[in-house]
C-alpha cells in the first residue's frame, strides 16, 4: 500500500484516478477547494474509509505556498498525482484566470514537495495534447505527433485569445515542471500525461449537466436532442476514455521506467458522427442529425506506442465508452 496525494480530487479525471488508486489498495489523500467538495466525494465512494480516502483543503492553487501544508502527511506520501488546473473558457483575464493558476499551481506543488515532503519519489502531472499540438499547422496530413512535439504558441498570442490561453497554460505549466526538475534536482521524478479529448462515464454526485467537462458536453447535447440540423465537426479528432487515462496516471506512478517521460495517452481517432451513431444504437428514440460530423479526409497521424508499451494501456473503444457514459449522464438528467 502506497500513500498518495491527488490534487483536485473532485475533477472529472481526478475522481477516476482516485477510484483506480483505491481499487488497487492504495491510501489516498486528495486536495479539494471546500468541505462541500469533500462531502460529494465521500458520497461518491461511500464504502471507502478515511484510512483509504481522506481530504486536505487547498482553496486556491495559484496562491504562493498553497500546497505547503497539503503535502505533509502521516504516514508520509510517496507519490503525488497533480491534476488540478483550470479548464473553462468563461474567463475575463486570460493571464489571471488561466495561465497563472496552471503555471503557479504546478510549480507551487513541486516546490512544496521538495521543501516539505522528502519521501515523495514519483510525481505524475496531468498535462494535455494541447501542450503537444501545433494549432498553427492545422490538420497537418502525413505528420506524426508524439511526445517529442510541443505547442509553439507564445504568451503574447495566448493573451489575445482565451482558447489559445488554455492550450498555452497547459504548455507553460508542463514546461515549468520539466524546468524545475532540471534546475532543482529534486528527490522525485516527474512524468506527464498528454491526453487529447477525454470522454467517458462521470460520477453523478460530482457533476451536473451544466458542469460537464467540455468533451462530454457533446454526448449530452446529442442525448438531449440538441443536434437536429447538422452534426458539427469534432475539431480535435483523437480521444481517450477517462478510465484508461486514470489508469495511465496510476501506472506512471507505479512503474519506474515511466519516470522522466511524457505520455501521449490516446486511443486513436474518432468523429462526432461516430459518437452520434453509437448513441443512436443505445438510444434509438433520440433524434440526432444524420449529416455532418465526419472524419476529415486528411489528418495527422499519432504515435501512442510509449503509452502502450511502458504503461500497458489497452484502450477502450468509442462504442464501449458511449455505452458506459449514457447511464451516468441519464442519472443527472440527460
Amino acid at each position: 500500500m502506497t500513500r498518495v496525494l491527488v490534487t483536485g480530487g473532485s475533477g472529472f479525471i481526478a475522481a477516476h484516478v482516485l477510484e483506480a488508486l483505491v481499487a488497487e489498495g492504495h491510501s489516498v489523500v486528495t486536495s479539494v477547494r471546500s468541505e462541500s467538495k469533500a462531502q460529494k466525494l465521500r458520497d461518491t465512494f461511500p464504502n471507502v474509509g478515511k484510512d483509504k480516502l481522506d481530504f486536505v483543503y487547498v482553496a486556491d492553487i495559484a496562491q504562493e505556498g498553497a500546497f505547503d501544508e497539503a503535502v505533509k502527511s502521516d504516514p508520509p506520501f510517496e507519490w503525488v498525482i497533480h491534476t488540478a488546473s483550470p479548464f473553462h473558457f468563461n474567463i475575463t483575464d486570460t493571464k489571471k484566470d488561466l495561465l497563472d493558476p496552471a503555471i503557479i499551481g504546478t510549480t507551487g506543488i513541486l516546490k512544496a514537495i521538495k521543501k516539505n515532503a522528502p519521501t515523495v519519489k514519483r510525481v505524475v502531472i496531468t498535462s494535455s495534447f494541447a501542450a503537444v499540438f501545433s494549432p498553427k499547422t492545422g490538420n497537418r496530413p502525413g505528420y506524426t505527433y508524439s511526445e517529442k512535439d510541443w505547442n509553439p504558441t507564445t504568451l503574447e498570442e495566448a493573451i489575445q485569445d482565451p482558447p489559445s490561453g488554455y492550450r498555452v497554460s497547459k504548455t507553460f505549466a508542463e514546461k515549468a515542471a520539466w524546468d524545475f526538475v532540471e534546475k532543482e534536482k529534486p528527490n522525485f521524478t516527474v512524468s506527464t500525461m498528454n491526453p487529447p479529448m477525454v470522454f467517458g462515464p462521470i460520477h453523478p454526485k460530482l457533476q451536473t449537466l451544466d458542469t460537464l467537462n467540455t468533451s462530454n458536453q457533446r454526448i449530452r447535447d446529442m442525448m438531449l436532442g440538441k443536434i437536429q440540423d447538422e452534426i458539427p465537426p469534432a475539431g480535435v479528432h483523437i480521444w481517450v476514455d477517462v478510465r484508461d487515462l486514470a489508469l495511465a496516471h496510476v501506472r506512471a506512478a507505479e512503474r519506474p521506467e515511466a519516470a522522466g517521460k511524457r505520455f501521449f495517452v490516446t486511443a486513436g481517432y474518432y468523429s462526432n458522427r461516430e459518437l452520434a451513431d453509437a448513441i443512436r444504437e443505445f438510444l434509438p428514440d433520440v433524434k440526432i442529425a444524420d449529416k455532418g460530423g465526419e472524419f476529415p479526409e486528411e489528418y495527422f497521424k499519432f504515435d501512442n506506442s510509449r503509452t502502450k508499451e511502458i504503461l500497458g494501456i489497452d484502450f477502450r473503444s468509442v462504442k464501449d465508452m458511449v455505452k458506459d457514459t449514457i447511464p451516468t449522464l441519464q442519472a443527472i438528467g440527460a
